[in-house]
C-alpha cells in the first residue's frame, strides 16, 4: 500500500507538472505574459509593418514602464513575415505551440491575416489585427479582432466622398486582382457608389509587384472617367499615379488606407499627387491630447519620426488587449476572448474602439490629401 501510494502521489505530481508545461506564456508561475507577433518587416510592405511593430513595442513599453499587468511584465515575441504569402502561417504555429503566447498581433495585410487567422482559432488563442480590414478576417471566428475599420464602412465613405466632395459621376477602377483587401475595397466602394446613381465607367486589374501600369492606364484614359480609384497599396500606387501623370491623366484619383507611407511621395513624386486622396485611421495633426501625448512618445523613441495611422493601431492593439486582461484578471483563452469582445468606448488613439457582434471596431475615418509634397488631413467621417 505505500508503494501504491507513492506510485500514486507519483503520476499526479507528474500530471501536474505537464498541465503546467501545456499553458500558455502567462500561466500561473509564468514571470511574464507572452504576446506574439507577426509582422512584414522586411520586403515590399516592410514600411507598413514596421510601422505597426513601432507602435507595439511603445505600447509595450509604456505597459512595462507603469507596473505590467496582473503583477507581471509583457513580453512581446515577435517574427518576420518579410511580406510573403504562406509565412505566416507557419509563424503562427510556432508563437503559439513553441513560444506560449497567450494573444497573437497582426497583420497589416488582411490577405496575412487570413493566413494566421485559422491557426488562432483552432488554437482558441485570441489574435487582434491592428489594420486588417477586409470582412473575412474576423469571420475565420470568434477568437479573432481587429482595431480598426473594415472595408464596408471604408468602401461607402469613399463612395460618399467622390460623389459629395469631389462630385464626380463617372469612374474608373484598378485594382490588385491577387490582393484580397484590394479585390474587397473595389467591391465596396463599387456597390454604394453605383446605387447612389453613379457610374463605373472601366474596370481594370493589375497584379501587386508588376511595374508597368500603362496598357491598363490607356484603356481607362479613352473612357474619360471624371476620377479614379486605386485601392492597392503604396509600392504599386505611387508608380500607378506617376505613370497615370505621364500620360496626361489630370483627374483626382483616390484609395483607401493602403496607400499611407511616405514612400508614396518618394516613389510617385509630389508634383503627380496632386488632387489625390484616401482613407486611413488617424491624423497626427489631430488635436486631441490623447492623440499629441502619442506622437510626443513615439517621437521621442524614434528621433523624431512622426507615427503614421499603422503606428497608432498597433499602439492600439497592445492597449485593447492589456485593458482585456486587467478586466478578465486572467491570461486563460476563454475568459480573455470574452473581456476582448467586451471591449466598449475604449479610449485609443484611434478613437474610441467598440467591438461590435463581429468583434470588428466602429470607429470614425480621415480623409488625407497631399499637399506641397505633405500628407494633409482634409476631414473626418464618422461611422
Amino acid at each position: 500500500m505505500k508503494h501504491l501510494r507513492f506510485s500514486l502521489l507519483a503520476i499526479t505530481l507528474a500530471g501536474a507538472l505537464l498541465a503546467g508545461c501545456g499553458k500558455p506564456g502567462g500561466g500561473a508561475g509564468a514571470g511574464t505574459i507572452k504576446v506574439g507577433e507577426y509582422a512584414s518587416l522586411t520586403g515590399k510592405e516592410a514600411t507598413f509593418g514596421t510601422s505597426s511593430h513601432e507602435g507595439t513595442l511603445l505600447a509595450v513599453d509604456e505597459v512595462n514602464a507603469a507596473g505590467g499587468v496582473l503583477g507581471k511584465k509583457l513580453e512581446l515575441v515577435y517574427e518576420d513575415n518579410r511580406s510573403t504569402p504562406g509565412e505566416s502561417a507557419t509563424i503562427a504555429k510556432k508563437l503559439i505551440n513553441s513560444d506560449k503566447v497567450v494573444a497573437l498581433l497582426g497583420e497589416v495585410a488582411s490577405g496575412r491575416s487570413l493566413e494566421a487567422a485559422p491557426i488562432a482559432q483552432a488554437n482558441h488563442i485570441p489574435m487582434i489585427s491592428p489594420s486588417s480590414t477586409n470582412p473575412k478576417v474576423t469571420e475565420t471566428g470568434d477568437y479573432i479582432f481587429r482595431v480598426c475599420f473594415t472595408d464596408p464602412f471604408q468602401g461607402k465613405l469613399l463612395a460618399e466622398f467622390a460623389k459629395n466632395t469631389l462630385h464626380v459621376q463617372k469612374v474608373a477602377i484598378f485594382s490588385d486582382v491577387a490582393a484580397p483587401y484590394s479585390v474587397g475595397l473595389a467591391q465596396y466602394f463599387r456597390e454604394p457608389f453605383v446605387a447612389e446613381g453613379g457610374t463605373v465607367v472601366s474596370e481594370q486589374k493589375y497584379t501587386g509587384g508588376d511595374k508597368d501600369f500603362k496598357a491598363q492606364l490607356t484603356v481607362i484614359k479613352n473612357a474619360h472617367p471624371d476620377a479614379i480609384a486605386v485601392p492597392g497599396y503604396y509600392t504599386d500606387v505611387g508608380l500607378i499615379v506617376a505613370q497615370a501623370r505621364q500620360l496626361g491623366i489630370t483627374v483626382p484619383m483616390f484609395g483607401g488606407d493602403g496607400w499611407e507611407a511616405p514612400e508614396l511621395i518618394q516613389i510617385a513624386g509630389a508634383d503627380a499627387l496632386k488632387d489625390t486622396y484616401y482613407s486611413t485611421h488617424f491624423s497626427p495633426q489631430s488635436t486631441d491630447g490623447r492623440v499629441q501625448k502619442f506622437v510626443a512618445a513615439y517621437k521621442a523613441k524614434y528621433g523624431g519620426k512622426v507615427p503614421d495611422a499603422m503606428a497608432a493601431l498597433g499602439y492600439d492593439s497592445v492597449m485593447v488587449l492589456v485593458d482585456a486582461i486587467r478586466r478578465a484578471g486572467t491570461t486563460d483563452e476563454p475568459k480573455l476572448r470574452d473581456a476582448i469582445a467586451a471591449t466598449k468606448d475604449f479610449p485609443g488613439v484611434t478613437g474610441a474602439t467598440t467591438l461590435d457582434a463581429k468583434r470588428d471596431a466602429s470607429k470614425p475615418a480621415v480623409i488625407i490629401t497631399v499637399k506641397d509634397g505633405q500628407f494633409q488631413y482634409l476631414e473626418t467621417v464618422a461611422p
